[in-house]
């Protein structure tokens, strides 16, 4: 919070009343100091309650509601096998993915392959997830076309001389990926630091990391990784001013706080000859952080000075008002070296300060002369009035610039609502856009089925569809159901 100004802005306004008022100045001073009510942005987008009050009046719509899948058509990625803790072969639940893309977003051709990276694990054990390699030959669609390359990394490549968060990994989680210039496949990743007795830190740790996936070609259908080089960490969070880092969440107790730490999911873009990770967050001690005095902040809030003040008490009274006050999501944005180390830390693009601690996926491209920006968030995660539990969402932004001022996609920022109980079958989430090479419509990729419900019907790759775009319009296109993970269309 910029404090001059404020004490500026509000002695301005009372001088101006009392000379109005005469007598009354001095107690209607007193009213405004008392009231702690402001209005900053930081100079980024907010999503804001206003917007979000009115997403659950328009979530019903086809416009944004995810397709309805055969549940009996469904299947579970036969190539998905790996090892549990006592080395047997086992079948493997497969979630969160995202494709090998081109810089401009589009998936990338490697060698005739589509490239998938998926974070897979056993389903009987929650701490297992690694980041596994799945590839199809371009022009095939079918979910049986996918085959299997396994882990990216081996237990052991994360004992990385000098590297300070590295050995204490313990599971690996989503990110992005971009075929380079010179053809080679380069991974961010999410690195986190879980159980101690897995050799974790106990806190959490998120790391933001990278390293390039070195591929071979044993014969003309299969592709094999052999191994990995300049595994390195990137960001973790900086000094705490920008980015909530992890010794700002251990300060204040770790999770028993009730906070929600985040700094993952790092999406690679390029733009003017430039690098960039925009990535998962929560907002820093100078740009809108955690605690009750974001209740007062009106930038949080957007509408009028009424609905303000409404909004804002019944929020003072609600049972939410913890996970509110804690509530400082972001997703933030760093400029990359071409080394892929930091170059400079940048203010976030957007933040959900007392709507949710938790927007997921970051998802930025170039399409048509605008930037669109796409984050996935959980009801169950939220203080919205209207919003329960079992609705999922994926929320979209436009803008002329990478650096924004970013608007909210068909008004409201809504773009995918999906309401099915967590136990059903074709449950959705974790929904990603992939722009094409041509047109308006972009395919939105995603996982169906949690973990562990089913004995027999693992966590696969959902049937991806059509979203079209268009200026700051969006639209779920009717009949457009594709096959599992298919990644393009047209090809």
């Amino acid at each position: 919070m910029n404090f001059k100004r404020l004490t500026k802005k509000a002695a301005a306004v009372t001088f101006s009343t009392a000379i109005l008022v005469g007598a009354g100045g001095p107690k209607i001073f007193a009213q405004q100091m008392n009231s702690g009510d402001y209005k900053e942005d930081y100079g980024f987008a907010h999503i804001t309650r206003a917007d979000m009050l009115k997403i659950p009046g328009q979530q019903n719509s086809s416009q944004f509601k995810v397709p309805q899948f055969n549940a009996s058509a469904i299947k579970n990625i036969d190539s998905a096998k790996g090892y549990d803790k006592s080395g047997n072969l086992i079948d493997l639940d497969v979630w969160d993915s995202w494709p090998l893309q081109n810089a401009d977003g589009t998936a990338a051709n490697y060698h005739g392959y589509h490239i998938a990276f998926a974070l897979a694990g056993d389903p009987k054990n929650s701490d297992d997830t690694s980041i596994y390699l799945f590839y199809q030959k371009v022009g095939d669609t079918s979910i049986d076309s996918w085959k299997n390359a396994g882990r990216v990394f081996k237990d052991m490549d994360k004992f990385i001389p000098n590297d300070p968060y590295l050995k204490y990994q313990t599971q690996e989680w989503s990110g992005s990926a971009t075929l380079t210039k010179d053809g080679q496949v380069r991974l961010f990743y999410t690195d986190y630091s879980g159980n101690p007795e897995d050799g974790g830190t106990g806190a959490g740790n998120q790391i933001i990391s990278t390293a390039q996936v070195n591929l071979s070609q044993p014969d003309a259908a299969t592709l094999k990784v052999d191994g990995v080089s300049d595994h390195k960490s990137v960001f973790d969070g900086g000094d705490g001013t920008v980015y909530q880092n992890i010794q700002q969440f251990i300060d204040e107790g770790k999770w028993i706080s009730g906070d929600n730490h985040t700094l993952r999911d790092p999406h690679y873009v390029e733009d003017k000859g430039h690098k960039y990770l925009v990535f998962e967050a929560n907002t820093g001690t100078t740009d809108g952080y955690q605690g009750d005095q974001s209740f007062n902040n009106k930038a949080y809030y957007g509408g009028s000075d009424v609905f303000f003040q409404n909004e804002k008490n019944k929020l003072l009274q609600s049972p939410k008002k913890q996970i509110a006050s804690l509530a400082n999501g972001a997703l933030g944005i760093v400029e990359l070296n071409d080394d892929y180390t930091v170059k400079s830390v940048m203010k976030p693009l957007i933040a959900s300060n007392t709507v949710t601690d938790e927007i997921e996926r970051a998802n930025i491209f170039k399409m048509n002369n605008k930037w669109y920006l796409f984050t996935d968030s959980r009801g169950s995660k939220m203080t919205i009035d209207g919003i329960n539990d079992k609705d999922v969402y994926m929320l979209g932004f436009v803008a002329d610039s990478l650096n924004g001022p970013f608007k909210p996609l068909n008004e409201t920022g809504l773009v995918l609502n999906m309401n099915l109980d967590p136990a059903d079958l074709t449950f959705t989430y974790s929904h990603f856009a992939i722009p094409q090479p041509d047109g308006n419509n972009v395919v939105i990729t995603s996982y169906m089925t949690n973990r562990g419900f089913y004995p027999d019907h693992h966590s696969t790759f959902a049937p991806s569809f059509l979203l079209n775009i268009k200026g700051s319009k969006t639209s779920v296109v009717e009949n457009s159901i594709l096959e599992q993970g298919q990644l393009t269309i047209n090809e």
